[in-house]
Parts: C-alpha cells; sequence; structure tokens
C-alpha cells in the first residue's frame, strides 16, 4: 500500500468534494497504476489463444509496416 497524506477541500456543508496530494505521492500513485496496467496487458496476452509465428517472420512483417 502506498502512504498517502490527502488534504481535502469541503464545499460548505463539510462534504468532502476534492483531494490534494503532495506530487511525490501522486507521481508514485501514477507509476503504481502504469504498471499494474502492463501486468493486466501481460496477462491478457499471455491468457489470448494466438498462434506463435516464427521470429523471422515476425520482424519481417514488422519492417513492411514500417515502410508503408
Amino acid at each position: 500500500m502506498i502512504p498517502v497524506h490527502p488534504e481535502y477541500i469541503v464545499d460548505e456543508k463539510q462534504n468532502r468534494k476534492s483531494i490534494i496530494l503532495p506530487l511525490v505521492e501522486w507521481e508514485r500513485i501514477v507509476e503504481e497504476l502504469e504498471e499494474l496496467d502492463d501486468i493486466r496487458a501481460y496477462d491478457e496476452a499471455k491468457s489470448g489463444t494466438q498462434d506463435a509465428i516464427p521470429f523471422g517472420l515476425a520482424v519481417r512483417e514488422i519492417r513492411e509496416g514500417c515502410d508503408s
């Protein structure tokens, strides 16, 4: 768990409306979310039923795609 030190912005009835975080904490949260997104993409790719293709063919397809 990432430790956070939020400050709250409240309305006239003291209902919380927004949060202010120190920039360092926010940047750490963003890094963690990006890592989680990468993990989910990896898990999804690993669970797919995609057929493997030879490495040379993959490289050729990538190169041909870049020439377009």
